[in-house]
């Protein structure tokens, strides 16, 4: 039995998995730490003499790794836990396996990509012409999770307490940045009417971190991870949290922005065409608006994105996050043109 004070390492993970159990000898396998984000310690466990056996063990933190006093709670691993034992079945290989959920420490270890697999955010920043293929079945997966689970009793009565989310995405994002914002009335009012109106749309899953560092790829196949603020609420939040990612590349290399800007089409396209006719217009004005406010909330919230360091890119994103946000054009495409001609010269 473990306390609580114990955090995972490295060194130490071999002899707790053979103290759990899960393998038999300590010195068979070889750990090395992934980047586990701010919020957990992440190690990944391979097996030299079976290449196809890779295990990744995960550990929250209660205190996060920034600047800021940022704290959630640790419970959050047994909901991501859960969360990827009813998806699997929907979404099969995409996602991983849970092998062991370890409550006193707050632990669980599950199976890791397939040996090969690159994360999605290094091939963006590498500016690879396949991200377009690879953006589309991005949008194919979050359309099977959206669909699989809108208005499924189970996961709304299972997921539908937003604390983690709110913790994680809600604070530090919109109502930190909000605050560092009061003194402009319009940017401080349109945040908090998101927060408002964003809390009111409960009909499927929502992911709450699909970001491109959660999505491993090798060829076309596409692995996604990292569900630890999965809720019921409003999935245009997962779809605008995408979409801000390759917004925010397209600022930081504009040599490259019509890549970027293309992928995000073919994201957008594949996830609207595996939805349907349903949800309505608001799902992609809720996107807009979204998009907005991350986009605003990487350079002044909790969680400033690491790659732009340039103060005048960060001023043209404010400038671009603002106008979106007080101006929100109805579709993408408009939203596209506007970026392209006015904040992002290539």
């Amino acid at each position: 039995m473990k306390s609580k004070s114990f955090l995972l390492s490295p060194e130490n993970l071999p002899a707790y998995l053979q103290g759990r159990k899960l393998v038999s000898g300590a010195r068979d396998c070889e750990v090395r730490e992934l980047g586990g984000g701010v919020s957990n310690i992440v190690l990944l466990v391979e097996w030299p003499d079976v290449p196809e056996r890779r295990w990744v063990v995960k550990q929250s933190l209660g205190k996060l790794r920034v600047k800021d006093d940022w704290r959630s709670d640790r419970n959050r691993i047994f909901r991501e836990a859960e969360a990827i034992r009813m998806l699997r079945p929907v979404l099969g290989h995409s996602i991983p396996e849970v092998i062991h959920l370890d409550r006193t420490n707050f632990i669980y270890v599950m199976t890791a990509a397939p040996s090969g697999s690159t994360v999605w955010k290094e091939s963006l920043l590498a500016c690879r012409r396949s991200d377009k293929a690879v953006a589309h079945e991005v949008g194919v997966l979050l359309a099977r999770l959206i669909s699989a689970t809108d208005g499924e009793k189970i996961y709304r009565r299972r997921f539908g307490n937003r604390k983690n989310f709110e913790q994680l995405r809600v604070d530090p994002y919109y109502r930190t940045t909000a605050a560092r914002h009061a003194k402009h009335p319009g940017i401080y009012r349109a945040l908090q009417d998101l927060i408002e109106e964003s809390s009111e749309i409960r009909f499927s899953l929502v992911h709450g971190d699909f970001s491109p560092k959660n999505i491993l790829v090798r060829g076309r196949d596409i692995f996604l991870i990292d569900f630890e603020v999965v809720h019921w609420g409003d999935p245009s939040f997962d779809s605008g949290f995408l979409l801000n990612h390759l917004f925010l590349k397209a600022f930081h290399r504009t040599q490259y922005a019509p890549i970027y800007f293309e992928a995000a089409r073919a994201f957008w396209k594949a996830l609207r065409v595996g939805m349907g006719p349903e949800p309505s217009r608001r799902f992609e004005y809720m996107t807009i608006r979204h998009l907005g406010a991350l986009m605003l909330a990487r350079i002044d919230g909790k969680s400033p994105v690491e790659y732009i360091r340039n103060e005048e890119t960060k001023v043209i994103v404010r400038e671009a996050a603002t106008n979106i946000l007080l101006y929100p054009p109805p579709t993408l495409e408009e939203l596209i043109d506007r970026i392209s001609k006015r904040f992002v010269k290539t």
